[in-house]
């Protein structure tokens, strides 16, 4: 089952998004004989050739059921591809060759811009994995229509194995080189002991000794918990130079210098979690207006910050949730302007000024709403049901001009792992939930 939601001006200040769902459905209803293309979902195998009804279903808002099935998505086997993928991908392998619609993947070097050293939390600017790391890169088997997409991982990730699949997808489906970008001390970017369990079980004692018990605390999230609870400003600062560097990279791959991609003008982006904050930001700043023709499919994300709850043994511990939360909430605003901020830098020019307007729904929200609009043709959102990290309904009023679907799966998910790999008959329900998620997203890229 999935939920269509697409707010109208006159309505939305009135009703929650239940009750317009529910008005808007039943006024749908009421007229079903005259307007049954309005379920078809905009981008179905169908709708494709009805463009003339976007337009009717672009006007107001509606909530669409669907019986869980694939009789309109294309098929991948998804769980023989993610452990195929996973079986033999090496982030320090050059070029590896794989099976499928594509012919390969090669891993590209990056060096991440000059930053001063005053602009890094403590020891961080000696952290060398951070500043030149390699990145994959999964090239079409036909590269022929010069398509770039961009995806974009989740907060506390040490790994590429999650994102093989979901790259291997796009790629395949769209004819698209797709470039797995790592965020600031996230996966290679970061020392390798940080995803070493046995000596993140070691810091995780030690640690107890001096921030006390944290509730959701693990050796898989101690790292960033103990980073973001000594300097909740790491948050932003590795946002943004993440943000200064997909900019540069854009850049390479229009100006014809990438060492892979040939030169393209049209660079989307498939932004998961945290990732889809990070792309939003990007978009609503358009810096040197390296964004202007592209879209944006976010999964799992799409919300202001005020509505993620981050709390996770996968994500971060409580410690570090509530003084993240506590700073960004009622702290940041009061520092921006002092002489001897740390953070003047990043929340300078258009990519700050973002950021300040995705922190909480009242801030900025001229701002925010103004440019979300103007937007909105060019966003898609999937948000899942029963998703406690970035819940749905926080995407939804984010979003609330713009397109918003909410899906349920038929098995025991959570955000941070919504395609589980299982060995029995479930992996067959996983897969058709996969295709549902990338179906959509490819029908949105053409």
């Amino acid at each position: 089952m999935f939920i269509r939601y697409r707010c109208q001006d006159s309505v939305k200040s009135k009703c929650t998004p239940t009750v317009q769902g529910l008005l808007y459905g039943f006024l749908i209803c009421l007229d079903f004989r005259h307007t049954l293309l309005l379920f078809v979902p905009r981008y179905s195998f169908w709708s494709q050739h009805l463009s003339d009804r976007h337009k009717v279903l672009r006007a107001g808002f509606s909530v669409v059921f669907f019986a869980t099935g694939s009789m309109m998505l294309n098929n991948m086997d998804y769980t023989k591809t993610h452990n195929e993928l996973v079986s033999f991908f090496s982030p320090g392998a050059e070029q590896l060759t794989t099976t499928g619609k594509i012919s390969g993947i090669v891993n590209s070097w990056f060096v991440s811009g000059s930053f001063s050293r005053n602009f890094f939390s403590g020891n961080d600017h000696s952290i060398s994995e951070n500043q030149s790391f390699s990145y994959p890169v999964f090239v079409p088997e036909e590269a022929g229509n010069g398509r770039v997409i961009l995806l974009l991982h989740g907060l506390n990730e040490r790994s590429w194995e999650k994102y093989l699949a979901w790259a291997h997808c796009l790629s395949a489906k769209t004819g698209s080189y797709v470039i797995l970008f790592p965020i600031s001390f996230h996966i290679n970017r970061s020392p390798v002991s940080w995803k070493d369990p046995r000596s993140m079980l070691k810091f995780l004692k030690e640690s107890k000794g001096i921030r006390g018990e944290a509730r959701s605390s693990s050796f898989a999230n101690i790292a960033l918990s103990n980073r973001l609870s000594d300097d909740p400003r790491r948050f932003l600062k590795s946002g943004y130079q993440t943000a200064c560097d997909i900019v540069e990279l854009v850049k390479q791959i229009k100006n014809g210098l990438h060492p892979v991609v040939p030169a393209s003008g049209h660079i989307d982006i498939f932004a998961y979690s945290i990732g889809a904050f990070l792309a939003e930001i990007l978009f609503m700043a358009d810096p040197e207006g390296l964004f202007r023709e592209s879209r944006l499919f976010m999964f799992c994300g799409g919300s202001v910050f005020s509505n993620m709850k981050g709390e996770s043994k996968l994500i971060m511990d409580k410690l570090a949730y509530d003084k993240v939360y506590n700073y960004y909430l009622n702290l940041f605003e009061t520092e921006i302007g002092r002489k001897d901020s740390l953070i003047n830098i990043p929340v300078s020019g258009k990519i700050g000024m973002a950021f300040r307007a995705m922190i909480d729904f009242s801030r900025y929200r001229h701002i925010r709403e103004k440019v979300l609009y103007r937007l909105r043709d060019r966003l898609y959102a999937v948000a899942l049901m029963k998703d406690k990290v970035i819940p749905a309904a926080g995407i939804i009023n984010t979003l609330d001009t713009g397109y918003v679907e909410v899906m349920d799966f038929p098995y025991n998910y959570t955000h941070e792992n919504p395609f589980p790999v299982f060995s029995n008959h479930m992996s067959s329900e996983v897969d058709r939930s996969f295709d549902r998620v990338f179906n959509t997203a490819c029908r949105f890229f053409e």
